[in-house]
């Protein structure tokens, strides 16, 4: 028998809201207490909510431009076939224009929330999550909207849930003025300047802790070629917490016309980096490995894993890179893990991907060869090893052209558990559960879907 979760708590969901709010509790609570509650419940340090994130159509299917719900189970219903869940029919609607830029606590407990574009875009909230459509407001609202706009790129970074970053990026051509009023054409090019801004926020007080910005130069040989930083993202700590790293895509001007080229030679990988917290004195570092973008799109592109951060590429002409910056806060260069090569396809491209402590990852990517559905080209999964390079498609999981992975946000991580959501555009599906040690994959909850709308990730 099916069962349908709807906005009602169980006796069971109840017993497991307070021991998360255990587990949560303060350094004053008296720890022989804690150990206690922890015997008694048996099973409390093997759950954690689990939160599905579904994008429901604006004007047309797959856009996710109708706005975000949200809707939360056990990790035990998660994993149970048995159960179905409808966010678009009893989901909490994430406040966001278009699509939210959700984030989650480590343990789940807690769902933070920067809206995108409209009259509230760029205001911070946060949520205790409490199962089901049930979602409770924490702490005040922040607007970040002054220093880095109503659609900003944010992320939360890994130091404890303590701390999250936006980034903004505006160009502007310098142009040497020899011509005339009536006459332009003896104006020379000079570069295109990129000034970046970068906000940092303290996620449990909702202040803003620091804000800066900087013009960021490429090398003058490529600023004299109209090479610039078009677009930045996906922020993340090295692991002594002193710099920070910023994704970035290039982008390229005619410098005879300064018409945008879209017919150019894709140059290395490159990652602005930051002093932290005091987001001073950045620089740019370049992989001679991979070349293409680090900024991502939706999902956290860079993670930290055995002292060095691991970044994906994208646009890469052969393929999607794990790129590897060491802890002199360089590209490791001698460090090739080439998706084309591991997987056997050609044009392999990151869409997202999510690594577990153990070094194995979940990677969403899609390829030449995949075929296009009502909203773009089919996604895949894949499971991969950070150690030994390698990667294997995820073929337990069913896949049709009508599966989009582009807008993926969040995958969960529960020990050296992750778990998914797989949906094709418009049409039912499940969650499921990769064990990244043993590569066992579990069928889960029945994901109920509408007209248009997909499924955006796991919290």
């Amino acid at each position: 028998m099916r069962r349908t979760l709807l906005d009602f708590k169980t006796l069971t969901l109840t017993a497991l809201t307070i021991g998360l709010m255990t587990a949560c509790s303060s350094d004053d609570t008296d720890t022989s207490t804690e150990t206690e509650t922890e015997t008694e419940a048996g099973t409390e340090d093997e759950t954690r909510w689990i939160t599905v994130a579904g994008a429901q159509m604006g004007d047309e299917p797959g856009d996710g431009n109708g706005g975000t719900l949200i809707y939360s189970v056990t990790s035990e219903e998660a994993k149970d076939p048995s159960v179905s869940i409808s966010p678009f029919e009893n989901g909490f609607t994430a406040p966001s224009n278009r699509t939210a830029r959700l984030q989650s606590s480590e343990d789940g407990s807690t769902i933070f929330n920067i809206s995108y574009a409209g009259d509230t875009g760029g205001t911070y909230t946060k949520y205790l999550v409490e199962g089901g459509q049930t979602f409770t407001q924490s702490g005040t609202e922040v607007s970040i909207e002054p220093y880095v706009g109503t659609a900003p790129r944010w992320i939360k970074l890994f130091d404890g849930d303590k701390t999250g970053a936006a980034v903004y990026v505006s160009t502007e051509n310098e142009i040497d003025d020899n011509g005339t009023e009536d006459d332009a054409s003896d104006d020379t090019y000079i570069r295109t300047n990129a000034t970046i801004g970068v906000v940092t926020l303290d996620l449990e007080n909702s202040l803003i802790n620091n804000f800066q910005e900087h013009s960021v130069a490429l090398t003058d040989e490529e600023e004299a070629l109209g090479y610039y930083i078009s677009r930045i993202d996906m922020p993340v700590l090295n692991e002594a917490g002193d710099k920070l790293y910023i994704g970035a895509r290039l982008s390229k001007l005619d410098p005879t016309t300064t018409e945008s080229d879209s017919d150019y030679e894709i140059l290395g990988s490159k990652t602005i980096v930051l002093d932290y917290p005091s987001l001073l004195n950045p620089s740019v570092i370049t992989s001679t490995v991979g070349y293409g973008n680090t900024n991502g799109y939706r999902s956290i592109n860079a993670f930290l894993y055995d002292g060095s951060v691991y970044q994906a590429n994208q646009s890469d002409p052969s393929g999607s890179h794990i790129l590897k910056i060491d802890a002199d806060n360089e590209y490791d260069d001698s460090y090739i893990f080439n998706l084309d090569d591991a997987l056997g396809v050609e044009g392999a491209y990151i869409l997202a991907w999510r690594p577990a402590a153990n070094g194995k990852a979940v990677i969403a990517y899609r390829h030449d060869g995949s075929e296009e559905g009502v909203a773009g080209a089919q996604g895949f999964f894949a499971l991969a090893d950070l150690n030994t390079k390698t990667a294997t498609r995820i073929d337990a999981i069913p896949y049709n052209a009508d599966f989009y992975l582009f807008q993926y946000q969040g995958f969960v991580v529960d020990g050296n558990e992750i778990y998914v959501t797989e949906a094709p555009v418009g049409e039912n599906g499940n969650i499921y559960v990769i064990d990244t040690e043993t590569g066992e994959v579990t069928k889960g909850a029945e994901l109920v879907n509408a007209e248009g709308s997909h499924f955006i990730g796991t919290f």
